[in-house]
């Protein structure tokens, strides 16, 4: 009876999580207009931390309550999902049109985030200092600078600002009412979120780092596969595949970085292969795009069997 209970708030804790990431974005981004800021940087910040906003508190909650391995192992797990089964999704129902040279800054800088976490792993065997979680968010902040000084001097930018300002949107303090009340539901269900996973975890007797991985990463990650699949609908192939990547450095970087300075995060001696099987699906992705400049339904379809594959693996040896 326990149990159902905990899957019963596992999944009211998602059901939180997502529609109070979607009141928060929609909220900072009216705000951000108000204030004459360009939609192309909204979308590059606001945007981009909203929904990563579930990864942000389960992460955060999971170290300050001391499951570290659970912190790492939803991060990784949640870019392990978006690069393999989000992407190879709607690239089965809609072929994604990519070209390398405007993503190139932002996956290689992907790799570069992915390969670090890597050595950190590697180098630190037992726990991820606070001195490297530092590192990371230091890295995040210069990987922003570069990203929004060139949103600012692009003429895109400026015309989107121009043209965003005409709509007719809520009073300036209902956005910061609905901003606030969004952050402080997303607070709370990240929390009971954490608190039922672990819980089920101890329950069924199997690893954090396996619930990280599998039903907390793939609940974390609805918002990204929401937004991704409208925009691969619309024929916005480049903003999919770019905004992926854009989640997948925010998470490396800014929520495992604020996660470890907070406290040191465990590291379970099995993460080292969840990090090989995304550093391959990275590569596996940039195979495929490279190629052709475009993902199709059969190279979606091998993307998600991997993905499938590594989840079986996961679940059969825990």
């Amino acid at each position: 009876m326990q149990i159902v209970m905990n899957i019963f708030l596992l999944l009211l804790g998602f059901v939180l999580l997502i529609q109070s990431a979607k009141v928060f974005v929609a909220a900072s981004v009216a705000i951000a207009r108000r204030l004459k800021i360009p939609t192309m940087v909204i979308g590059l910040t606001v945007v981009a931390m909203g929904t990563s906003a579930p990864e942000v508190v389960i992460s955060v909650s999971a170290a300050i309550g001391g499951s570290g391995d659970l912190a790492i192992a939803n991060v990784v797990g949640a870019n392990i999902f978006n690069l393999l089964f989000i992407v190879g999704f709607c690239a089965l129902i809609y072929p994604i049109s990519v070209k390398m040279k405007t993503i190139s800054r932002d996956y290689w800088a992907s790799v570069a985030f992915t390969v670090l976490l890597l050595v950190m792993v590697i180098a630190f065997g037992d726990a991820i200092p606070r001195a490297a979680g530092l590192v990371l968010l230091l890295g995040f902040t210069g990987y922003m600078t570069i990203v929004v000084r060139g949103a600012l001097k692009s003429k895109a930018a400026q015309e989107e600002e121009e043209d965003g300002t005409s709509k007719k949107v809520r009073p300036l303090w209902q956005n910061i009412a609905l901003a606030v009340l969004g952050i402080a539901v997303i607070i709370g269900a990240g929390q009971l979120t954490v608190s039922s996973a672990v819980s089920i975890a101890t329950v069924i007797g199997i690893s954090e780092r396996v619930i990280g991985l599998t039903i907390v990463a793939a609940g974390t990650s609805l918002p990204e596969l929401i937004t991704t699949l409208i925009a691969c609908r619309k024929k916005e192939g480049e903003f999919a595949v770019g905004f992926i990547i854009g989640s997948s450095i925010f998470n490396i970087a800014f929520v495992l970085g604020l996660s470890g300075l907070i406290m040191p995060l465990a590291i379970d001696p099995g993460v080292i292969f969840d990090m090989a099987v995304l550093a391959a699906g990275t590569l596996t992705f940039f195979l495929f795009a490279k190629s052709s400049e475009r993902v199709v339904r059969v190279e979606g379809l091998a993307m998600m069997l991997i993905y499938l594959g590594y989840m079986t693996w996961v679940v059969v040896n825990p």
